[in-house]
């Protein structure tokens, strides 16, 4: 599979197409066997990065239950040091809510707690999970500022961020990634900017939900562009919607999620996957900004 930088001057190549591994760790998730099978058909397909955080889990008394069954996948896999596992910190899951919990305490417990969960000594890229209203950002990136220093974190990204955010981050550290919610259903980022301007600053745009996550799925599923392109090329729908975001911009990193090993490979045939310039203004009607 194609490569692609984890950040301009990161030093870091990873695939095109990484695994969000969320799905494997929430309440419908399937067993640790098969999670883990999901796991390795990712990789067999030439994925080389993991997209996990500390709360995907089904609550509180299970946090690090996702790094944890990366941690297990991994120890089980010949060529462990090809693979770049990029994790969050700053949210909590009481009751299974979301909440962000982002002041540098946390942030720290959180990042050292997921260092003993995925059994590493420095995690490659740890990121903001989103800014909490209740904290300064600046507080919050410091902490990941201090982090890096000691060398616990090797490189920092930011989720769930906008441009404001972006630009109030760097001027603490160096930001390699950007990873927010994009996909032919969800464009705010493309509209506003922000992709653009990830491209320009070197910064990698990690795509979530590329697929439209778990309900947008039937959107895309059903969708009658993405259906007709699919069925001329004889592949998935879901694979026409990455492609899609691999023409986009060099910049843009897609980490669809998967629960399924046929899943997972699917996702990954996307990177071969070269639309023609009639399909790609297709798609561009169908989808404009």
């Amino acid at each position: 599979m194609q490569r692609r930088s984890l950040g301009e001057n990161s030093g870091v190549e990873v695939s095109v197409i990484g695994l969000g591994a969320m799905p494997l760790s929430l309440s419908d998730k399937p067993g640790e066997a098969e999670g883990i099978r999901v796991i390795h058909a990712a990789l067999d397909a030439g994925m080389t990065l993991i997209d996990t955080a500390d709360v995907y889990c089904v609550d509180e008394r299970d946090m690090g239950a996702n790094e944890r069954l990366i941690r297990e996948a991994l120890a089980r896999w010949p060529r462990r040091a090809e693979v770049v596992v990029a994790t969050k910190g700053g949210l909590v899951r009481p009751g299974g809510a979301w909440i962000s919990r982002a002041n540098a305490r946390h942030l720290r417990a959180a990042c050292e707690a997921s260092l003993r969960a995925l059994g590493v000594d420095a995690i490659t890229l740890y990121q903001l999970h989103a800014p909490d209203d209740d904290v300064p950002l600046e507080e919050s990136v410091g902490a990941l500022a201090e982090l890096r220093r000691e060398g616990k974190i090797v490189h920092v990204g930011l989720s769930n961020v906008n441009a404001g955010e972006l630009a109030r981050a760097r001027a603490i550290v160096p930001i390699v990634s950007v990873q927010n919610r994009l996909s032919v259903m969800d464009r705010g980022d493309l509209r506003s900017g922000l992709v653009d301007l990830c491209a320009q600053e070197g910064i990698v745009y990690l795509a979530y939900g590329p697929v439209g996550g778990a309900h947008g799925k039937r959107r895309v599923a059903a969708d009658p562009t993405l259906s007709a392109i699919a069925a001329a090329r004889g592949v998935s729908n879901f694979q026409v919607a990455l492609a899609w975001l691999l023409a986009r911009s060099p910049a843009i990193l897609p980490i669809p999620g998967a629960s399924r090993a046929a899943s997972a490979a699917d996702s990954a045939g996307a990177a071969a996957l070269r639309l023609s310039e009639a399909e790609l203004a297709a798609l561009a009607a169908a989808f404009p900004g």
